[in-house]
């Protein structure tokens, strides 16, 4: 069971001083664990709850990993909620982005690149809540990917398509971060 204690020191470990948003989101998520009985339940809505993503470096780490969600109708990366079988945030992101993608990993500790709170609008199940989200890096071993139920096309994509794929603000200061 992922304790709350252990991400806070996770995201409070987390430091850019050129990444304001990061940072700002960061501090949401921080009162989010300290004040939320559920912080890591998909049903907690108010003001919501804990995500993980993955930023996927393909092989030659040129380029990076974006499926089209179906549901949201958007090019974003991969992740989604926490699973109470979840030994950490990373192995959530791992799970999802292979959940996702299909992508092949390699193993070892995903090192957290990022933080972005947003919006995700109500659907009809659930109603408008926020999703903490933690951006964890990865790297793929191949090329070979699938599409899975949750998304209409995976694909990879190079810093020169950021623009067509409308990749936000957040995505592109953690490339850039990792390239360091």
């Amino acid at each position: 069971m992922i304790q709350a204690q252990t991400v806070a020191d996770l995201v409070g470990g987390f430091d850019d001083a050129t990444d304001g948003q990061a940072l700002k989101s960061c501090e949401l998520i921080l009162r989010l664990l300290e004040g939320s009985p559920e912080p890591f339940h998909r049903n907690h809505f108010t003001p919501g709850h804990i995500t993980c993503t993955g930023l996927v470096l393909a092989p030659g780490a040129e380029r990076i990993l974006l499926v089209h969600h179906r549901r949201l109708h958007r090019w974003l990366l991969p992740g989604g909620h926490v699973e109470p079988d979840d030994a950490s945030v990373a192995d959530a992101a791992r799970r999802e982005v292979v959940e996702e993608t299909g992508a092949v990993l390699l193993p070892g500790a995903a090192p957290l690149i990022g933080a972005d709170v947003h919006a995700i609008p109500t659907n009809g199940r659930e109603p408008y809540h926020l999703h903490h989200d933690l951006l964890f890096q990865f790297h793929a071993i191949a090329d070979e990917l699938r599409v899975s139920s949750e998304s209409h096309a995976v694909t990879w994509c190079t810093p020169a398509d950021f623009d067509r794929y409308q990749i936000p603000g957040n995505v592109r200061r953690a490339y850039r971060r990792i390239l360091k």
